[in-house]
């Protein structure tokens, strides 16, 4: 009789990287309603996932698979690096905006004050 939680434990290889496709597609989705701290979560665990997924041979009847599903990955990947990009220079335009409206306002305190 085997030990049914080592079966549990040898997920395989194939399996693992669908997990990690399902999680980038999942990120790629937050990324578009610019929820980047949910994505760093998931980016943890995927990283997870990902490791353990290529700490075994890939199972040499996979190796396409393997193949189309990194490039899916890397495709979303590089998505979401647009997105972020994208949110990056939002945050700096609104920074940008806010100090011109300090010192907007600075300058009309000041203006008012002396009248």
């Amino acid at each position: 009789m085997t030990d049914q939680s080592d079966s549990y434990d040898q997920i395989s290889p194939a399996s693992e990287l669908a997990q990690v496709l399902l999680i980038t597609e999942e990120m790629l989705k937050l990324a578009q309603k610019d929820s980047w701290d949910a994505i760093t979560e998931f980016e943890q665990r995927r990283r997870e996932i990902l490791s353990d997924c290529f700490s075994r041979p890939i199972p040499s009847n996979q190796e396409d698979v393997f193949s189309e599903a990194l490039a899916a990955m890397l495709y979303m990947n590089e998505e979401m690096i647009g997105l972020l990009e994208a949110a990056k220079q939002s945050v700096a335009v609104k920074r940008t905006d806010q100090r011109h409206i300090k010192r907007s306002l600075g300058h009309y305190l000041d203006v008012e004050t002396g009248h």
